[in-house]
């Protein structure tokens, strides 16, 4: 399988809750085989709406990272970004 990526778009709302969200999630995502790619670096926004949190996260498939999105622990860590950041959360799936 080519394996799949999590594109997230981020503005971060309140940064104290959002950091609780960040320490915690990298835990379920690693469970599930994803590893970061790319993570709050820099950017250059060319099109679309700007958020100045961008993430990348490869998983070895579509099905994996949808199982890691509604994994109890996930969903534990993502109720700290809840309120506190505005996301836009997508998983495509990989061609290579």
């Amino acid at each position: 399988m080519p394996g799949a990526y999590w594109i997230a778009h981020v503005t971060v709302t309140d940064p104290d809750a959002y950091g609780k969200y960040a320490a915690l999630a990298g835990a379920p995502i690693a469970a599930h085989g994803g590893r970061f790619l790319a993570r709050a670096g820099r950017y250059v926004q060319l099109e679309g709406n700007d958020r100045a949190r961008n993430v990348l996260a490869h998983f070895p498939s579509v099905d994996a990272a949808v199982a890691c999105y509604h994994s109890a622990e996930y969903q534990a860590a993502l109720s700290h970004a809840r309120g506190a950041s505005v996301r836009d959360l997508v998983v495509v799936e990989a061609v290579e």
